[in-house]
């Protein structure tokens, strides 16, 4: 078990340092020394002249940064990875060589006393709690001990079902604490009543458990159905969803398509509508200059021109390369050791060392031809073909149609009421026409009488009028009777040909209504025929997982009824088995108790004959022996 204390460490390391170069030799940089002996040279001589050595700048924190973050050659002072650095004790050794702290103090020390320190707690570390041993002392029962099949994990630490055991063993034992000895006939009727009272009580507490279980079991059967009526859902949301989203896609493909299409269509119009007549325009040079989108800066190939007929304009012509001269003489000039290579073939890679380990190289090389097997098979692999379309989908239910309106009938004295109400209107509309009209003639009653009097006094020019209004009827007449003639010629003619262009007319309009009728009902047809096979086979689909589901819900529930009859019956044994083998017990006992009885009269009897005749008192007890 892990600690963490100082003076009991859990743990403790020691890295030994191990150093190529000898301890004589000095780990100072000798390039100092010789630099200090030649400043010395030089100060004497005039002729030495020294160098002056100039640095490149590292560029430490610029890109040469990576350089200053390599890791050490040495590695006697690296330390294990998650030890902490808790406690270091330098220990110096006597060397015989005076440079030894020198290097210790560059190279590190040699020695170091390591701890660790995890970062877990003791109690996490332990598994199960520790059970000291125990001694009982003799006529001692510790109620604790009653407690000893609890363990970690199974009991403890105690909950509230626990504690409700705990307390029916305290009263259990105090009642059996409580029942009266078995000495007289009154206390034993006692004990009986006390103990069918108990049997009773745990009767019913073991129905209690009975139902309690049933509960949980009926909770757990509940969450499950709905966990699954949760997944089946969730489910077929995600189908609904990718329907969806496919049906948006192809709309907005075709909504693309139709404006992609009118957009096309509007440009052809456009360019139309400029000319409509048709006429042909002269070429102006100017205009077609100034566009930069004109055909003389951007020609259209349908137009005849061509713009890849000059890609080889940019194209370099070299006699090296277009001649056969040229290319004889680039072959002379070219080396022979340019056309003759050499190559090596090359050895393959062993990825197995001698010891029988293989090499990263080589575990990867294998990962990935299996891989690339696999993509292999999975390319060159048929496709599968597409399943349909499964069976129980949802079916959206159109919206609801508004209820039609439906007038009342009204009763037979309304419909009086109202004509009467309509006949009395009529009458008040008459009689106030008549009344405008007789207003009319008597604000004009002077002038009738004016016009009255002056056709009295015209009657010779109202005769020669009335003539010639007679001549020129009778005149009108005549044009009317010959226009009316012709008239009903022309019209009999027309209706004649309006007659049968009609029955044309109405003949192929009838049977092309007819035509799309049949071909409506067709297509009505065939998606009503549609819709019934697939309602069909929803139905069906939905019916057989109703079955199974139905069938899995009566195994269930016959499952549960045979666990509870089977718990119930083997209850019921143990009771009857249990009351049988103690009523036998108890008969038993009674049995043996009369026989004591018996067999004690009987001794007393020979023992008070004995004082008497010892041969005829044995032959006596023998007789009732027999007897008995």
């Amino acid at each position: 078990m892990a600690t963490g204390l100082i003076h009991f460490p859990a743990c403790s390391l020691c890295s030994e340092g191990k150093d190529p170069v000898p301890a004589f030799i000095g780990r100072r940089w000798r390039a100092q020394q010789r630099l200090e002996a030649l400043q010395q040279l030089a100060v004497g001589r005039s002729s030495l002249q020294i160098p002056q050595i100039v640095y490149e700048d590292p560029e430490v924190g610029g890109r040469n940064r990576y350089k200053y973050f390599a890791q050490p050659l040495s590695s006697s002072n690296k330390l294990p990875p998650g030890a902490v650095l808790e406690d270091v004790a330098y220990t110096e050794t006597e060397l015989d060589v005076q440079p030894a702290a020198e290097d210790s103090q560059v190279f590190g020390l040699m020695f170091r006393t390591l701890g660790t320190q995890t970062d877990y707690r003791d109690g996490e570390a332990q598994t199960d709690p520790y059970s000291p041993e125990y001694i009982v002392h003799s006529g001692s029962v510790p109620e604790i001990l009653t407690l000893a099949t609890l363990t970690w994990g199974r009991g403890l630490p105690a909950g509230q079902a626990e504690i409700e055991i705990i307390d029916r063993i305290r009263e259990k034992r105090a009642w059996e604490a409580a029942l009266p000895p078995m000495d007289s006939p009154s206390n034993i009727a006692k004990r009986l009543k006390m103990m069918e009272a108990m049997e009773r009580k745990e009767w019913a507490y073991r129905e209690e458990e009975i139902d309690k279980l049933q509960k949980v079991q009926l909770e757990v059967f509940k969450k499950l159905l709905q966990r699954r009526e949760e997944n089946q859902n969730e489910v077929d949301a995600m189908r609904l969803h990718d329907q969806w989203q496919n049906h948006q896609k192809a709309k907005e493909e075709k909504i693309r398509k139709i404006q992609r299409d009118c957009a096309l269509m509007l440009r052809k119009l456009i360019a139309k509508s400029k000319n409509l007549m048709g006429k042909l325009e002269r070429r102006d040079i100017i205009k077609e200059y100034n566009d930069f989108s004109s055909q003389t800066y951007a020609p259209l190939s349908r137009i005849g021109f061509f713009p890849d007929n000059n890609s080889d304009y940019c194209v370099v012509k070299n006699f090296y390369l277009n001649t056969f001269a040229g290319l004889c003489e680039l072959d002379k000039s070219v080396p022979d050791s340019v056309s003759q290579l050499k190559i090596k073939a090359p050895k393959p890679k062993c990825t197995i060392t001698k010891t029988g380990y293989i090499k990263k190289s080589g575990r990867l090389d294998a990962v990935l031809a299996q891989v690339h097997q696999a993509l292999l098979e999975k390319k060159n692999k048929a496709k599968e073909p597409k399943k349909p379309p499964p069976v129980f989908e949802k079916v959206e239910t159109p919206v609801p149609k508004p209820p039609t309106l439906i007038l009342e009938k009204p009763s037979t004295e309304e419909e009086e009421i109202d004509l009467a109400v309509i006949c009395l209107q009529k009458l008040l509309r008459g009689r106030a026409l008549q009344n405008m009209m007789f207003e009319g003639k008597e604000k004009r009653l002077d002038l009738i009488r004016e016009l009255r009097s002056t056709h009295a006094l015209q009657e010779d020019g109202q005769l020669l009028l009335k003539a010639e209004k007679q001549m020129t009827l009778s005149l009108q007449r005549q044009q009317d009777s010959q226009m009316r003639q012709l008239s009903s010629l022309e019209r009999d003619l027309a209706t004649v040909e309006g007659r049968t262009l009609a029955n044309m007319l109405d003949f192929l309009s009838k049977e092309l209504v007819r035509l799309q009728e049949e071909r409506k009902i067709h297509a009505l047809v065939m998606l009503a025929e549609r819709q019934r096979r697939m309602r069909e086979a929803e139905e069906s689909g939905r019916r057989q997982l109703e079955e199974s589901r139905r069938e899995e819900e009566d195994e269930i529930f016959r499952q549960v009824v045979n666990v509870q009859h089977r718990t119930i019956d083997t209850y019921l044994e143990d009771i009857i088995l249990s009351s049988m083998d103690r009523t036998a017990e108890e008969q038993a006992r009674e049995e043996v108790q009369k026989r004591a009885l018996e067999i004690n009269d009987i001794a007393y009897e020979m023992e008070s004959r004995i004082k008497g005749d010892p041969a005829d008192n044995y032959c006596h007890g023998n007789t009732l022996l027999w007897k008995e």
